[in-house]
């Protein structure tokens, strides 16, 4: 018998540290916060076909399923889609050529097809649900960070004396830490004036993403390696973290209500 309860917490302890180490771009709750608050702001005629070609499939459901596809193997050849690493002093426009598929590629790409009349049902609810996913990755600062240290992946901190690493702690730590539900930091948004939400929805994927940029070397000036991380990092930068699952939000918003107008 005690052999038996070993050998259970043995593989109980294992199942546990897969899972930990099994990479969530946002996480789940910070991908369906942004697809929650997308959701807010979408003409009704836009809402009415994304339900049908969803076939009644909320945007926060699907929100996963950019991650949900990476253990299958015949999904893999998507994995460069979820960052794009642009050289520190050059804009995309000068190296869009030599980088191939992309974050911003690939997001360029889900609305065309989306646009594309000849794109098929299922192709299109492929495209959609991805383009949910990406518009997220897209506004965590690291995914679009540096390649020599995987956008953070390599910089090994410490969370609450947890291993983690810095790519980890802005991807899910924080927002897990904070405990609320995906609907519930959708709610609590920060309430924007007309001039903050106009600047927010202006521009295109590429200013997006500059805008992200714009982040990545304050949050790897945030922390070094080996650093421990507890509650004064939470309390500096998890407001940034909203801000950027709001703008998620309101910018797939955008793109949706073009693509289904």
């Amino acid at each position: 018998m005690k052999i038996k309860i070993f050998l259970l917490i043995v593989i109980l302890s294992l199942g546990n540290t897969i899972h930990a180490n099994n990479k969530e771009d946002w996480g789940k709750n910070g991908h369906r916060s942004t697809a929650k608050i997308a959701e807010g702001y979408l003409k009704r005629k836009t809402a009415r076909k994304i339900e049908k070609l969803l076939d009644g499939k909320s945007l926060a459901l699907v929100s996963t399923f950019g991650d949900d596809i990476k253990s299958d193997p015949k999904y893999r050849k998507y994995s460069k889609w979820h960052y794009v690493n642009i050289p520190e002093g050059k804009t995309y426009a000068e190296v869009e050529n030599q980088l191939g598929e992309n974050l911003i590629w690939a997001i360029q790409e889900c609305v065309s097809k989306l646009k594309n009349e000849h794109t098929s049902k299922k192709d299109k609810q492929f495209f959609l649900k991805m383009l949910v996913h990406l518009v997220g990755d897209l506004h965590q600062p690291l995914h679009v960070g540096r390649a020599e240290d995987k956008g953070g992946n390599d910089i090994e901190v410490k969370w609450f004396n947890k291993s983690s690493n810095l790519h980890r702690v802005w991807d899910s730590e924080m927002i897990n830490f904070f405990d609320m539900s995906y609907s519930d930091l959708a709610i609590n948004q920060k309430k924007l004036t007309k001039k903050e939400l106009k600047a927010i929805q202006e521009g295109d994927v590429v200013d997006w993403a500059q805008d992200s940029r714009v982040l990545v070397n304050k949050v790897y000036n945030s922390a070094k390696e080996g650093d421990k991380l507890y509650y004064g990092y939470m309390y500096d930068w998890f407001t940034q973290v909203r801000a950027q699952l709001q703008k998620g939000g309101i910018r797939l918003a955008v793109l949706l209500n073009d693509v289904f107008a």
